[in-house]
């Protein structure tokens, strides 16, 4: 099967639409990057799902996820659209999967529905969420994930959880997709994480690794399908990377190093773990991952919102991968 591609849609987090005023101009320019990454044949679009921007808060646009994911099904007609991830705790999960459902119909079934722990804390905090320690946030997942299958699959849902409670809650309509939309957890936790992914998910989502790393994650995930019995090849594969395209590998180092996925990180972690080069050097990085099983790379262009780096890496990547 030919390697997907999946493109993250600029929405404020890290200060990609910084220089807009116009908050309406701003969600348009969303809009026109998605347009264009359906246009150019990528198989994926997605959403980051923060509230405050990256490395610190500021008093710039940062577009909600969900909502958006919401406005972007209805102004695509074909391109895939998800979220990279949602935060398990920022919304009960039973309306949440409400949520999803009612987006699945709208996009008439093309919704990837991601989820995971969450990290920042800042934003926990303001937020009024708290920010328990990591195990806890992953019980939640755990309990939110059984919630949410729950929900797409059963009548009526009930669970009596330590975080979470349903008693006889119904989801209609559930969604388009069959048997139910499909379940991405992203995070590469080798003890906790990917053994949720081997109980309950369709998809998986690790990244910023070398391939390497990326294939020892997927083996551990193979670990734990084994030993549960479940098939590992039923889990789509996807990884994450930070991405710089120029027609050099220099001048994709520069543009690496004066966006956010460059701040305080040596070039040489940049050139492992992150996808920064000329077109030639990309594709080459790309059939390495794709070597070691990834099935869809997802990729966030700092600088998407001017749409040449996405044209470029469509036409000198994507095209000659397929």
């Amino acid at each position: 099967m030919a390697l997907r591609f999946g493109l993250l849609v600029p929405q404020g987090w890290r200060l990609d639409l910084v220089g807009i005023a116009d908050p309406v101009e701003a969600y348009e320019t969303m809009t026109r990057v998605a347009h264009e990454a359906e246009d150019l044949g990528f198989d994926s679009i997605w959403l980051f799902d923060h509230f405050h921007t990256v490395p610190q808060p500021l008093q710039e646009k940062t577009f909600e996820c969900w909502t958006s994911t919401a406005a972007l099904a209805r102004d695509t007609r074909r391109v895939r659209i998800g979220q990279m991830v949602t935060c398990s705790a920022y919304r009960n999960p039973a309306l949440l999967a409400k949520m999803a459902s009612t987006v699945d119909v709208l996009s008439h079934g093309r919704l990837d529905f991601g989820i995971g722990a969450g990290w920042y804390e800042h934003e926990w905090r303001a937020y009024g969420y708290g920010f328990p320690a990591a195990p806890e946030r992953l019980r939640m997942l755990r309990e939110a994930v059984q919630i949410i299958l729950k929900m797409w699959t059963e009548e009526e849902a009930y669970f009596e959880g330590r975080y979470y409670q349903v008693h006889g809650a119904i989801n209609q309509p559930k969604g388009v997709q069959q048997p139910h939309i499909p379940l991405l957890i992203g995070g590469g936790g080798e003890q906790v994480t990917l053994k949720l992914v081997a109980q309950y998910a369709d998809a998986c989502n690790v990244g910023h690794l070398d391939p390497a790393g990326i294939a020892h994650k997927f083996a551990m995930l193979r670990q734990h399908c084994e030993a549960i019995g479940r098939d590992y090849q039923t889990i789509r594969r996807t990884v994450l990377f930070n991405c710089a395209i120029a027609e050099t590998d220099e001048e994709a180092m520069r543009k690496a190093q004066q966006s956010y996925m460059g701040r305080n990180v040596p070039p040489e972690q940049l050139r492992e773990r992150e996808l920064v080069g000329s077109p030639e050097t990309i594709r080459q990085r790309l059939a390495a991952y794709e070597e070691v099983g990834a099935q869809e790379v997802i990729v966030y262009l700092p600088d998407a919102a001017q749409l040449d780096s996405v044209r470029l890496f469509a036409r000198e990547c994507m095209a000659r991968l397929r």
